[in-house]
């Protein structure tokens, strides 16, 4: 009788306990204890705007429309504002960060959190703290507060970085883009492969004439058709990602060799902007990259990657333009 009593006690003490972390979990949202783990946005309330801050930085991605602004001056890329709000809305609780573990990984590093404040309309719907670091392959430990529990966050379903979803760099929210003008905007486009010298070129557009010429003359003889084709190709040509973690001593070994190509675009209110393109070789091997080069623009400081599958159809010889 008292073996069968203390074993209904026992199984009355476990249901209890269960119930118990039940209800906490049920009044408090989380199994980490109220207010500490609420990173996601409710999906069913809309953003309107992101607010990431770093040290004096400021960041601000803000809704008009149906469109985003960075900074409230340029249009922001699509594809990485629909990741972000992926981020915002979808992350979870991976797993908690010991003392320990956010000492050595973080507060001995120096690591700064990005602020990220959520916006739906005037009010603000999340609050919380991002310390991106490579000691998981989520890229970041978060917290609610400085003084808050630190965990390691991420997105169901998503095995990448979403560290990277709160990047301070303005570049970064800017569309990926090369080139985006119609042949009516353009004016000159100028030609130079280094290798070849010979099959560099110059097109220009007045009084609605075409002319084309080499290094030394202008040339007759060229299709016109191919031409126009040649010059609708710069409606839209994009890069495929940013080198902005390359270090300066890297990017200037690159920029210090003959590049491969440059391409000069004058559009009809004389504005310039310049492309240039070196090798890329894969690392460690010495191998040319046959898929891919970089780039860098005149008017920006920074190297990012081109696909050829992308520029192709701008890098031309001279001959292109004559018929068989």
């Amino acid at each position: 009788m008292t073996t069968r009593l203390i074993s209904r006690n026992i199984l009355l003490l476990i249901i209890l306990l269960v119930l118990l972390v039940l209800v906490m979990v049920v009044r408090h949202g989380s199994p980490f204890g109220r207010g500490q783990a609420d990173f996601a946005a409710d999906p069913s309330k809309e953003i309107t705007a992101v607010e990431f801050t770093e040290a004096g930085n400021r960041i601000v991605l803000r809704k008009e429309g149906d469109d985003w602004k960075v900074n409230g001056k340029s249009d922001a890329r699509k594809s990485g504002i629909t990741f972000l709000l992926q981020v915002l809305t979808r992350m979870k609780i991976k797993s908690p960060v010991s003392p320990a573990l956010f000492s050595e990984e973080i507060t001995e590093r120096g690591v700064n959190p990005v602020h990220v404040r959520v916006f739906g309309g005037r009010r603000m719907i999340s609050s919380y703290f991002v310390y991106k670091t490579g000691s998981n392959k989520y890229g970041n430990i978060m917290k609610i507060r400085p003084g808050s529990k630190p965990f390691i966050v991420y997105v169901p379903g998503f095995e990448g970085d979403i560290g990277s979803a709160y990047t301070m760099n303005e570049l970064f929210w800017l569309p990926y883009t090369i080139f985006n003008l119609l042949p009516s905007e353009i004016s000159s486009i100028r030609f130079e492969n280094y290798s070849d010298p010979a099959a560099s070129f110059l097109i220009s557009y007045n009084d609605r004439t075409y002319t084309l010429s080499d290094s030394k003359s202008l040339l007759s003889g060229w299709d016109t058709s191919r031409v126009k084709r040649f010059i609708s190709y710069f409606t839209r040509i994009p890069f495929e990602d940013w080198a902005l973690d390359m270090p300066d001593n890297l990017r200037d070994s690159i920029i210090s060799v003959k590049p491969a190509f440059r391409i000069t675009v004058s559009n009809s209110n004389g504005q310039k902007r310049m492309l240039t393109l070196w090798d890329r070789y894969a690392d460690g091997t010495g191998l040319k990259d046959n898929n891919r080069a970089w780039g860098r623009l005149d008017t920006i400081d920074r190297l990012f990657v081109v696909r050829y599958f992308d520029i192709d159809p701008v890098i031309k010889k001279l001959s292109y333009f004559f018929s068989q």
